[in-house]
C-alpha cells in the first residue's frame, strides 16, 4: 500500500514510465481507504503512473504480465516471500527471460528467520526495530505520527533500484534488489545503535534530544517553537542571550554541555519560563536576530503558508477531477538548479490506461478479448 507504490512514484518523479498493476476487483486497497470516493492516501503514493487491471493468477493475466516484463527495465513486487514464485514470476524465472531486468522485492522481514511469513505494516516494523520505544510513553502508550518504516523502505528500494540500473548501464545485466521493512527501519536510526553499543546505555525517548539539546517550548499565545543547540557553544550562548537569561551561562547546573545533557529537564523548565512570556511571533523575530537555530512548530495547515516553504515552491497542486485538486510535496531532489519540468499527474482511476497499455504489447485479438473478459469476471466475483 505504501512501500512499493512509493518506490515506483519516486522513479516516476524522475521520468520513468511506471505501470501500476492492480487486481480488477477494486485494485489497490488504498483506493477506497476510509470509504472515500477520492482517497488522499492513494493520491499521495500513486501520482505519475499508468494503471492496468490484471489478475495475474489467471492464464491471460500471466500472459499479459510476461509480455510486459519482456521489455521492462524494472519490476517491483511487494508480497510476502514465496508468493511470486508460486505465481510463476519469481526472480529466477523473470531474469532468465529478461537478463537485463532489475527485480525488486519488498517484504516485511526478508527471506529468512522466524518472522519471514508474518504480515507486516508500519507499526509492526517500528515496534520490532526499536523506533517505537523512542516515541512511546510506557504509562500511556499511543502510536502516533506519520508512517516511518513504510516510507523508508520505499526510499531504500528506490535507492537500490537506481544503483542496479547504473551498474546495468556498464554490464547490461540486471540485479535482484531485496529490501525489507525491518532492515529499513533499523537503518533509519544508526546513531541509536551506535550509542548503545559504545556506551551500554539503552536509548529512550529523550536520549537523543538531550544529547542534541533540542527543545519544544510553548509561547504566551499557546503556539510552540523548537530550538536545537547541538554541540556548539556559540548556540548555547545565543539561546541565553535570545531568551534574556544570561545568568544561565554561569548556573552550576548548566555550565558545561555534559551538565546540560544530564539536567535536560531542568534546563527545559527554565527556557519554558522565558518562552512563556512572549508570543511566538515575537520569538521568531528575536531569536533569528540572535542567530539561534529555531523554528515555529507548524501544524499542517501552517506549513503551506510558511515563507520558506513558499519560497522553495515545495508544493504542487494536481487536478483530479473538475475543480477537485490535491496538494502534494514536489520531488525534493533538485538537479542543476531545477526539480525538472515533468508535469505531475494525479493518480488515475483503476485501469484508466489498460487499453492503451495492452495495445502496446502486440497481443493477438483473442488474447485481448480474454483480458477484457477477465476484468469483467474479476469485478463480478468481487
Amino acid at each position: 500500500m505504501i512501500t512499493g507504490p512509493l518506490a515506483g512514484q519516486m522513479l516516476a518523479d524522475m521520468g520513468a514510465d511506471i505501470i501500476k498493476i492492480e487486481r480488477p476487483d477494486g485494485g489497490d486497497p488504498f483506493r477506497t481507504f476510509r470509504d472515500g470516493a477520492v482517497s488522499p492516501y492513494f493520491q499521495a503514493y500513486n501520482r505519475n503512473k499508468r494503471s492496468l487491471a490484471l489478475d495475474i493468477q489467471s492464464p491471460i493475466g500471466k500472459t499479459v504480465l510476461k509480455h510486459l516484463l519482456a521489455g521492462a527495465d524494472v519490476f517491483i513486487e511487494n508480497f510476502r516471500p514465496g508468493v511470486m514464485d508460486r505465481l510463476g514470476f519469481g526472480v529466477d524465472a523473470l531474469r532468465a527471460a529478461n537478463p537485463a531486468l532489475v527485480y525488486c522485492s519488498i517484504s516485511g522481514f526478508g527471506r529468512t528467520g522466524p518472522y519471514r511469513d508474518r504480515p507486516a505494516y508500519d507499526a509492526v516494523a517500528q515496534a520490532i526495530s526499536g523506533i517505537s520505544s523512542l516515541f512511546l510513553d510506557s504509562d500511556n502508550p499511543l502510536i502516533s505520527g506519520p508512517t516511518i518504516a513504510d516510507n523508508m523502505t520505499g526510499i531504500y528500494a528506490c535507492y537500490g533500484i537506481l544503483a542496479a540500473l547504473h551498474e546495468r548501464g556498464r554490464t547490461g545485466t540486471g540485479r535482484w534488489i531485496d529490501v525489507n521493512m525491518l532492515d529499513s527501519a533499523l537503518a533509519f536510526m544508526p546513531d541509536a545503535f551506535a550509542s548503545y553499543s559504545l556506551s551500554g546505555v539503552v536509548p529512550g525517548p529523550f536520549t537523543r534530544v538531550a544529547a542534541s539539546q533540542s527543545y519544544a517550548l510553548q509561547c504566551s499565545d499557546g503556539k510552540m517553537i523548537a530550538i536545537h543547540m547541538s554541540s556548539r557553544q556559540k548556540f548555547w550562548e545565543a539561546v541565553c542571550k535570545g531568551f534574556d537569561r544570561p545568568e544561565l551561562l554561569i548556573d552550576p547546573r548548566f555550565d558545561s554541555r555534559s551538565k546540560r545533557i544530564d539536567n535536560y529537564f531542568m534546563l527545559k523548565a527554565e527556557l519554558q519560563v522565558a518562552a512563556g512570556r512572549r508570543t511566538r511571533a515575537y520569538w521568531l523575530g528575536h531569536l533569528a536576530s540572535c542567530d539561534v537555530p529555531h523554528a515555529a512548530v507548524n501544524d499542517l495547515q501552517e506549513v503551506f503558508h510558511d515563507p520558506q516553504v513558499k519560497a522553495l515552491d515545495s508544493f504542487a497542486e494536481i487536478a483530479i477531477d473538475g475543480d477537485l485538486r490535491v496538494s502534494v510535496p514536489r520531488r525534493p531532489v533538485w538537479i542543476d538548479g531545477s526539480r525538472g519540468d515533468q508535469p505531475l499527474t494525479a493518480a488515475t482511476v483503476l485501469d484508466a490506461d489498460g487499453e492503451a497499455i495492452i495495445a502496446e504489447l502486440g497481443l493477438t485479438g483473442e488474447e485481448i478479448d480474454q483480458w477484457r473478459a477477465s476484468k469483467v469476471a474479476g469485478s463480478t466475483s468481487a
